[in-house]
């Protein structure tokens, strides 16, 4: 029998002499997760960043701090999360964020095609035409509209949003139809200008606009779009005779373009299960939100043709930024 450090050194060098064992992966998160929001508290995409940031942070056990970066259609806070570097910093975009800012921005200071990582389409609205109570509505308000000229003035949540682009693919539609654009921070602030007279029409997300229209501050005209299980009051706008305007806005989830492979497929397994759980579906319903939670590829894909749609838009209209 061998004495037993002789025994000890023959097994403790032969299992050195093993291939080492592949390293456990990287758990994630290690710290709290910050989603960047590009517009105000109360906008659409800060409602649905909110009601996702919740049952995230159950399942990731960490918290989930909503960041809202208002400014510049999105673009500022777009702009954040591609150079975030600690892997715990996300973004809640919309459209014009992923697909037209950089048609129209030439100086953009990120690339949505390489800066980001998609994680999930998160839900899809249609776009309300509202203006003030006092207007016409159907048909008569077009007339309205006409007879106004540039002295009326049309809100957005910023130049590029696929509101701004929206109202200028309705103006392609109605000839004559010559309302000026004024920019704001978010929808919030649209709906006060109008209230306050400073704006007589913009195309806005129904969560925002309906509470409005149904306490009879401001007129629903019509949908961009087909009818709508979110507003099912609300005709299409080809009911005034106002066709082939088809828009939806929308919210997606990214990260940056070095965010990590464990960050990736926690947040791929846990952001749709949550945005198709039932009671998420049903929160975002009542924000006027249509829940989706795509695939990372599945956002890919919703990127990739709206780009080409919106893309129509600007070069049809010539529409150009600085």
């Amino acid at each position: 029998m061998k004495p037993f450090f002789a025994l000890f050194s023959t097994v403790f060098f032969a299992a050195c002499a093993q291939p080492a064992a592949a390293a456990a992966p990287t758990a994630w998160p290690t710290k709290p997760v910050r989603i960047i929001v590009g517009f105000p508290g109360g906008s659409t995409p800060d409602m649905a960043a909110r009601t996702l940031a919740e049952p995230l942070s159950r399942a990731l056990g960490q918290p989930v701090v909503i960041d809202n970066k208002p400014g510049a259609s999105g673009n500022i806070a777009a702009d954040q999360v591609a150079k975030a570097t600690d892997d715990h910093t996300l973004g809640v975009v919309i459209n014009g964020n992923l697909t037209s800012a950089k048609l129209l921005y030439p100086k953009l200071p990120y690339d949505p095609a390489k800066d980001f990582t998609p994680i999930s389409l998160l839900a899809t609205a249609p776009l309300v035409l509202v203006a003030p109570a006092n207007e016409p509505g159907g048909a008569d308000f077009f007339t309205a509209a006409r007879q106004g000229g540039a002295q009326w003035n049309y809100g957005s949540v910023g130049n590029g949003s696929v509101a701004h682009l929206g109202m200028e693919l309705l103006k392609s539609r109605v000839p004559g139809l010559t309302p000026v654009h004024v920019p704001f921070a978010g929808n919030p602030q649209v709906v006060t200008a109008m209230l306050g007279g400073q704006i007589q029409m913009a195309l806005i997300p129904p969560g925002v606009a309906m509470p409005h229209v149904r306490a009879g501050k401001l007129k629903a005209i019509g949908l961009a779009g087909g009818r709508s299980s979110l507003v099912p009051e609300v005709p299409p706008l080809a009911d005034a005779g106002v066709s082939k305007v088809n828009l939806e806005v929308w919210t997606a989830l990214i990260g940056p373009a070095n965010l990590s492979k464990a960050a990736q497929a926690r947040l791929a397994q846990e952001v749709p299960r949550i945005i198709r759980d039932a009671d998420t579906r049903q929160k975002l319903f009542n924000q006027g939100w249509q829940a989706v939670g795509t695939s990372p590829d599945g956002l890919k894909s919703r990127v990739k043709d709206e780009a080409a749609i919106l893309g129509g838009i600007i070069q049809s209209r010539g529409i150009k930024l600085e």
